[in-house]
């Protein structure tokens, strides 16, 4: 690919994205379109007057204005911690891709530029490659640049991540679960039964043993799929759900129940002994669709060496010859391609996330996070790498023993490739995300064609963290991957980090409605992803220069290998726990003020209908009710008199507050739940 190839993609990209984003400033000021561009605040207020700015037909910057004046404070406040999070993804990328650009431009980028000494006369013309560390000949001494350019951008990656980002992630953490009212969970509710049933933990005076004597029926009679439990205090809670309960772990299997609007209810009363072959044929088929995928990426590489294409099939080489045809093909259709296929990936993930199994949307959805990543980096970058040396050897690599050393050879030759997928996947890709094609369109539909004032677009719409955390952090992976191996590609991945961060910033103000939240656990991943990212740009780094002979290089790169694996080791263990699970000292903190603060009414007032399922509420009087699953499901829905029961028993427990737990033999979890 030639520097004219690059700049046909380029400006190809950076008209769709005027086009697009002055179409968004117009349609964005339209009463019609309220429900698409102002869904989350139509939803917040419950009012669709929204101040628009009178001229309706005239684009403007305003949005962007907004964005950027609305502090971390407020984002926290609109869209939760995982708003925050993500931001902080983006926010981290700017700061040390900021660095890396200076450094890598100013330092690294002029010396692969005359890394051969040949004088550079018809530059538009010439092959990209020019500006990769393939351009520098082996044995140069001018390589301990390139090595002390990776020097600074780890050590200011590791330090942004520690201070900025890491520590200041957890304290926020840390603050709001000590600030946070919500953390009171009430009790719950089961999938077919309304009935709700106290075991008291109080010593029976008559016969001596406990009131809780259904904790020794027989486990036959008591069986069922799932239930919640809930305690006095977070305290007990905690501590329900992490014991061991019996000594057959998978007997009674308990952890902490998510928020009330977290419950994923169609993946409750799954059996336990089903997860782990729901998880086995999650990953067969996650490796599957991997393997199919492989036909639409090789046939992208066959794209972007049309000079290899054209020897193994000769009756295309008239059109492919053509200038303009020659740049639009190499340049622009491979990465938009590539995008295209790559648009079924998040929708096929989050149907694996929910086969497998999880009990909480925000845990179903960081699953589908994690194998997108996982399917985004290896297809993206390995297979892309692999297929283009393939194609561009003909041939196939001899013994695994061979492929470190084509990887290092491979690697920099495929850089302009994700050069122009930065630009296909990144910049357009934030152009459509503002506009909002798919709800526009539904919205358009729904007007003219079906006629219908009333929105169903209204509160529909949630953040697509498994979506766009993978796409950042894939541009974040090679970013560090390409630095000093092709740093043009440096400017254009900051340029979308600064886009990324106004779009993404008004999207979460004014378009997505937060539902739940998983309490920052995508920041983990991020933080996960980021490592491996410095280590592997150091292991292509070190490959590379092997390959160029410089000793000097190789070995100063080992103990920088080394130095990132301490520093992930460190993080994982003080900053991974506080992410996995609240401190002791933190909830009998939160226990505490909450009983000197006399806010048990209040709890309980909340706790009949918080649990309860969505689908039953529609068969349900217009008293809130709580509910729960018991042992006998065959009944169907427990009668009114058992639900009034249940009723007295939750105001007479508001006089005398004590420990409760439900008896239960199952193979499904035993939710823990904070009260």
């Amino acid at each position: 690919m030639n520097i004219g190839a690059l700049l046909t993609s380029a400006g190809i990209n950076i008209a769709l994205c005027v086009v697009l984003f002055s179409f968004y400033s117009v349609l964005r000021k339209q009463p019609s379109n309220v429900n698409v561009y102002f869904g989350r605040r139509v939803a917040s207020q419950h009012s669709r007057r929204i101040d628009l700015c009178l001229e309706r037909f005239v684009p403007s910057p305003s949005w962007i204005l907004k964005a950027w004046e609305t502090s971390e404070d407020e984002i926290l406040a609109i869209g939760g911690l995982d708003a925050v999070v993500f931001i902080r993804m983006v926010v981290f990328s700017i700061r040390v891709f900021s660095i890396a650009a200076v450094i890598c431009i100013a330092l690294v980028l002029p010396i692969n530029y005359h890394g051969m000494g040949e004088l550079h006369k018809n530059i538009p013309f010439e092959s990209l490659e020019v500006f990769t560390i393939e351009n520098v000949k082996e044995g140069s001494t001018w390589l301990w640049a390139h090595c002390l350019a990776l020097y600074i951008i780890t050590f200011s990656a590791c330090t942004l991540l520690y201070f900025d980002d890491a520590e200041h992630m957890c304290k926020v953490v840390v603050s709001l679960e000590k600030t946070c009212k919500s953390s009171f969970r009430p009790c719950c509710s089961g999938a077919l039964t309304n009935s709700f049933k106290k075991i008291s933990t109080e010593m029976n005076s008559v016969n001596g043993r406990t009131g809780n004597t259904d904790m020794h029926l027989d486990p036959a009679k008591k069986e069922c799929p799932a239930a919640f439990v809930f305690f006095k205090s977070r305290y007990a809670a905690l501590m329900a759900a992490k014991v061991l309960q019996t000594p057959n772990p998978m007997l009674w299997v308990t952890d902490v129940a998510p928020e009330p609007h977290d419950v994923y209810w169609s993946n409750i009363c799954i059996p336990y002994r089903q997860l782990w072959i729901r998880k086995i044929a999650t990953l067969v088929a996650s490796i599957a669709f991997m393997l199919v995928f492989l036909i639409p990426v090789t046939f992208v590489q066959g794209l972007t060496q049309l000079d290899k294409v054209q020897k193994m099939f000769p009756f295309l080489r008239g059109i492919l010859e053509e200038k303009v045809v020659n740049q639009v093909v190499t340049g622009y259709l491979p990465s938009v391609i590539l995008v295209l296929f790559l648009c079924a990936v998040p929708p096929v993930m989050m149907l694996f996330s929910s086969v497998e199994g999880s009990i909480s949307r925000s845990e179903r959805k960081k699953s589908a996070c994690c194998k997108v990543i996982y399917f985004t980096i290896w297809n993206v970058f390995f297979v892309n790498v692999f297929t283009g040396s393939v194609i561009s050897q003909l041939s196939v690599f001899s013994s695994v023993t061979d492929l470190p050393a084509q990887l290092a050879k491979a690697v920099p030759a495929q850089a302009t490739f994700f050069t122009t997928y930065v630009l296909s996947s990144g910049w357009a890709s934030l152009a459509y995300e503002v506009m909002q094609i798919f709800p526009l369109l539904c919205n358009i539909f729904q007007r003219l064609i079906l006629r219908l004032k009333e929105d169903a677009l209204d509160g529909t719409l949630s953040f697509p963290y498994h979506t766009e955390v993978p796409r950042v952090l894939l541009f974040g992976f090679l970013g560090f991957t390409c630095s000093i191996l092709a740093p043009l590609m440096l400017p254009f991945l900051l340029f979308y980090f600064f886009l990324a961060y106004l779009v993404y910033r008004n999207q979460i103000i004014n378009v997505y409605i937060t539902k739940y939240d998983s309490g920052g656990q995508f920041w983990p991943i991020a933080h996960n992803t980021t490592v491996f990212s410095l280590l592997f740009s150091q292991l292509i780094a070190l490959g590379v220069f092997g390959l160029k002979r410089s000793s000097v290089a190789s070995g100063f790169t080992i103990p920088l290998l080394i130095g990132t694996l301490l520093f992930h080791q460190y993080c994982r263990q003080r900053f991974l726990p506080i992410f996995r699970s609240n401190s002791a000292q933190v909830i009998i903190d939160m226990d505490l003020r909450d009983e000197h603060c006399g806010r048990m009414d209040e709890i309980y007032e909340h706790l009949p209908v918080a649990y309860t399922q969505p689908s039953l509420m529609q068969h349900a009087s217009s008293q809130p009710e709580c509910v729960k699953r018991h042992e006998d499901m065959d009944r169907g829905q427990s009668s009114s008199q058992d639900m009034e029961k249940g009723n007295e028993i939750i105001k007479k427990d508001r006089q005398r507050p004590v420990q409760r737990s439900l008896s239960l033999n199952s193979d499904k979890a035993v939710l823990g739940v904070n009260l």
